[in-house]
C-alpha cells in the first residue's frame, strides 16, 4: 500500500507503522475482552506469539503516547486536535482490548525469538496487576475524553495521569 498523500513520515517509517498497526489489530482481535472463550483463544497461541502480540500492543500505545507528548507536552509538533484525539482513541482501544489474556502460561519467560521484560512477580500477583491494569484503562478512557474537548491543559493533565499508571506497573513488574 502506498503512503497517503500529505503523510508526514517517510516510506520506511510508514511501513514500520503499518506493521505495528497490523500486529496491534491482531492483538485487539485476540484480546477484545477477558471472557473465558477469549482467554482460551489467546492462550491457544504459543507463548512466543502471546509475547509478540502484547509487545506490539504496548509498542503501538507508546508510539501514540509519543505523538500526544510531542503536541501537548514538548510542543515539538504543532497541536492538531484531530491527531491527538486519534492517538488517544488508539491508546484507549488497546488499553481496553483485554491484553491481559496475553499473559498466559509460559509467557513469564523468553519464548522462541521473543524476549519478555515482565518480571516473574507479575505472574504471582494477578490481583494487583488487574488493579493496575484497570487504573490504566480508566486513565486511557479519561485521556480520550479530554482529547475530545481539544483543551490542551486537560489533555496534558490526563496524559500525565495515564503516564503515572504506566509507571506504576513498570516500576513493579517490568524488568529494566
Amino acid at each position: 500500500m502506498a503512503r497517503p498523500s500529505g503523510c508526514v513520515v517517510d516510506d520506511q517509517e510508514y511501513d514500520t507503522m503499518k506493521t505495528a498497526f497490523s500486529r496491534t489489530l491482531c492483538a485487539l482481535a485476540l484480546g477484545a475482552g477477558l471472557s473465558a472463550g477469549l482467554v482460551a483463544q489467546a492462550q491457544s497461541l504459543s507463548a512466543e506469539d502471546q509475547i509478540k502480540f502484547r509487545k506490539a500492543g504496548y509498542s503501538f500505545m507508546s508510539w501514540n503516547m509519543g505523538k500526544i507528548k510531542a503536541q501537548v507536552i514538548d510542543g515539538s509538533v504543532a497541536f492538531d486536535p484531530a491527531q491527538v484525539e486519534a492517538a488517544a482513541q488508539a491508546i484507549a482501544g488497546i488499553a481496553n482490548s483485554g491484553m491481559g489474556a496475553l499473559f498466559g502460561p509460559g509467557t513469564d519467560q523468553d519464548a522462541g525469538e521473543q524476549r519478555t521484560r515482565a518480571r516473574p512477580e507479575l505472574f504471582q500477583n494477578f490481583p494487583d496487576v488487574a488493579t493496575l491494569g484497570n487504573n490504566m484503562n480508566r486513565a486511557a478512557d479519561n485521556l480520550l475524553e479530554q482529547a475530545k474537548t481539544g483543551d490542551q491543559a486537560k489533555i496534558r493533565a490526563a496524559f500525565g495521569e495515564l503516564g503515572q499508571t504506566c509507571k506504576a506497573c513498570h516500576d513493579k513488574y517490568r524488568a529494566r
